[in-house]
């Protein structure tokens, strides 16, 4: 209802209402009037942010003029008050409407001005952003991984904070055994240590497990080595262990002999000599020696279970048999790629890490 058709009303029903009535109603009448006349004043100042909030404050705001009106309706008539109340809503909506009207506006004039500095030369070339790639060393292990796996072998990990128990005695290696010196451990406590090799991993499985047990235990590890080109503190090892009534020496090399053709290629040929390892009985080193090579390189250490370690986890010795083998992830990523420093693994040098993309 406009502002006229208010007034004609009051006027119709005129002989119906005191003169307090009319006064409060013709009082409503007049603020309403003013602030029309206010806001056709206001319209045109309103050119930026600052001034549109300065605006809402003063006749939208919670203290507002307009809100403030329907504080006034106590002085008109009940019977008048909805017909007061729709002129203060008519008034409310139609200010509220012109203002967000202009908020539209001015946003969609600043965004206009930022189009217009901002622009963008859609025929200069994009920044090329290079892609991440693996690391040598998860190449590698990955790749040692999947050929063992294609031979039907499982992967097994285990905790690198081992036990006494699982680290030395489980694998025959007693507290008094001289070979413990060999590992030069990092003890956290007087029976918690960084584990030096992954072995303990296979005796966990074998606790869990009966035969027959196909399994690679790949994970780091930890000696108190002196970093230098061929030896680090921290370094990476693939285990394997095949357990089966049966199995020899035999059977070893078969193995190894595969791995050694699917990993460096055809034409390698194969050396054992003998060694010794306190879990192993008989143990060996392994060499390869490339086709047309002069020198033999040693890529691991080998041999079968000893019996003791079978019996330590409740195997019958008398069944079951099984070999073991552990491989350095970096040796074999070294002699794969002609790389002669470990440290270039550690290092983080992308001018390094980038050949391997």
């Amino acid at each position: 209802m406009s502002l006229n058709q208010s007034k004609a009303l009051v006027n119709a029903k005129n002989d119906s209402y005191t003169p307090r009535t009319m006064t409060g109603l013709s009082q409503l009448q007049q603020q309403i009037e003013q602030i029309e006349r206010d806001l056709e004043a206001r319209w045109p100042q309103l050119t930026d942010s600052a001034s549109l909030e300065a605006f809402r404050v003063e006749f939208l705001g919670r203290k507002g003029r307009i809100p403030l009106l329907f504080k006034k309706m106590g002085s008109v008539d009940a019977e008048l008050r909805g017909q007061a109340g729709q002129l203060i809503n008519a008034l409310k909506v139609r200010v509220t409407e012109d203002f967000e009207t202009r908020i539209a506006e001015q946003q969609a004039a600043a965004r206009r001005q930022q189009l217009s500095t901002d622009a963008v030369d859609l025929s200069l070339p994009g920044t090329r952003r290079s892609r991440g790639h693996l690391h040598p060393m998860t190449i590698v292990q990955r790749e040692i991984e999947a050929i063992f796996m294609k031979m039907g072998f499982d992967v097994a990990t285990g905790p690198e904070i081992e036990t006494e128990y699982y680290n030395f005695e489980a694998l025959n290696i007693p507290a008094d055994h001289p070979a413990r010196g060999d590992w030069d451990t990092f003890y956290i406590d007087e029976k918690r240590l960084l584990r030096p090799h992954t072995s303990p991993v296979q005796v966990r499985v074998m606790e869990t497990s009966e035969p027959p047990i196909r399994i690679i235990c790949p994970g780091r590890c930890y000696r108190r080595d002196t970093q230098d080109a061929t030896h680090s503190p921290v370094f990476h090892q693939v285990e394997l262990l095949w357990i089966e009534e049966g199995l020899s020496l035999a059977h070893l090399k078969y193995v190894l002999e595969l791995f050694t053709e699917e990993f460096f290629g055809e034409g390698y040929e194969m050396l054992f000599s003998g060694d010794f390892f306190p879990f192993t009985e008989p143990s060996v080193q392994v060499h390869i020696k490339a086709p047309g090579a002069e020198n033999w390189m040693e890529i691991m250490g080998a041999g079968m279970v000893d019996p003791a370690v079978l019996t330590g986890v409740g195997y019958d010795a008398e069944k079951y048999t099984g070999f073991a083998f552990g491989l350095g992830i970096e040796r074999m990523a070294m002699l794969r790629y002609g790389i002669d420093d470990i440290r270039h693994f550690l290092i983080n040098d992308l001018r390094f890490i980038k050949q391997f993309s």
